[in-house]
């Protein structure tokens, strides 16, 4: 593929997209993949929009320094406002951040954190960051639709919980209580940035920044494990929550536990089911490209059996059509579990 290929291939993105595009303007949201390379002729090649910012990012392959003018100049005439450019490059041999101007006269890189808007709820989002991800993942979006549409009245608890996107659509959608879990301290502040963004009360909405394992494992009722048992960790009482969100990374490892994705999904699934309310739900994910939706769903309702919380039925939501998949096929896997 040459370089002039990228233009043609970026316009039918957008002309794809027009429909989609406008029917998510009317709910409020400037948020959503506008190229979705691995299904649209470049794999490896992602470009977001979140608000006025176009996040261009590269995950194989570096950046060809002739092709970053071609992709904002047919984006900038592709888009009906002007965008402010952002380009990550992911690729094993570089893992750089920058945009056209990205310094200042200190040496030290521009600040670009914006504010985008998804179903009317606003979010802080940064390009160009100390870590590698976006503040928001935008195919899980139909998640967090779901949880705005579903939580009325709800006690949730939102694990691995990030920048607590999840939390904030539950607390929007009317929840009585929402708990946002994470190890990382930076994600929770984020979190909490988004919930004043939307003017939400702290009486309804809180912050645990700590491992999985402990908080887990205690809210199900199960002896805190792991080298990391005789550590300090954040005491608490056995409950249950009408609605859970389960969004593991694929593999981390802790004093308390691993998570492991591929070959031990149940070691994250058991405690968090056993903290849902009969009647409740647990929505779960795995966005492992090589884990088999099928295979995956049959390990949930195994696990399920064998705690003694067999599930009354499963729904699979997929992302939304920003993220086309010809054969159905998506990495996100998203399971909405009904205990």
């Amino acid at each position: 593929m040459t370089v002039s290929d990228i233009g043609p291939l970026i316009n039918q993105a957008l002309t794809n997209r027009s429909e989609l595009r406008e029917k998510l303007h009317t709910e409020e949201t400037d948020a959503y993949r506008l190229f979705h390379g691995v299904n649209e002729g470049r794999p490896g090649l992602t470009i977001d929009r979140y608000g006025s910012q176009v996040l261009v990012q590269t995950f194989h392959q570096p950046f060809d320094p002739d092709e970053l003018p071609l992709i904002s100049e047919h984006l900038a005439n592709g888009l009906d406002f002007e965008p402010l450019m952002v380009f990550n490059d992911r690729s094993p041999a570089s893992q750089k951040q920058g945009k056209p101007s990205d310094t200042n006269d200190s040496g030290e890189m521009e600040d670009s954190k914006q504010i985008c808007r998804e179903l009317g709820v606003r979010y802080v989002v940064k390009g160009i960051q100390k870590g590698k991800d976006p503040l928001l993942f935008l195919d899980l979006r139909v998640a967090r639709r779901f949880v705005l549409a579903n939580s009325s009245g709800l006690s949730v608890l939102n694990l691995f919980a990030y920048t607590c996107g999840v939390g904030i659509c539950a607390s929007i959608g009317g929840a009585n209580e929402v708990l946002n879990v994470d190890f990382a301290t930076s994600s929770l502040e984020t979190g909490k940035l988004n919930a004043e963004l939307n003017q939400l009360s702290e009486d309804t909405i809180r912050f645990i920044q700590s491992d999985y394992f402990p908080v887990i494992r205690q809210f199900a009722g199960l002896p805190v494990s792991g080298r990391g048992r005789k550590r300090p960790y954040l005491k608490l009482e056995p409950r249950q929550f009408d609605l859970v969100f389960l969004d593991p990374p694929r593999w981390a490892k802790s004093h308390f536990g691993t998570v492991d994705l591929i070959r031990d999904y149940q070691g994250v699934f058991k405690p968090a089911l056993l903290t849902v309310h009969p009647g409740g739900r647990l929505i779960c994910t795995n966005h492992v490209p090589k884990v088999n939706v099928s295979d995956w769903l049959e390990i949930l309702r195994r696990c399920a059996q064998k705690a003694g919380r067999p599930v009354r039925g499963i729904e699979v939501i997929e992302p939304e059509a920003d993220f086309p998949s010809p054969d159905g096929m998506h990495p996100l896997k998203i399971a909405v579990v009904e205990v």
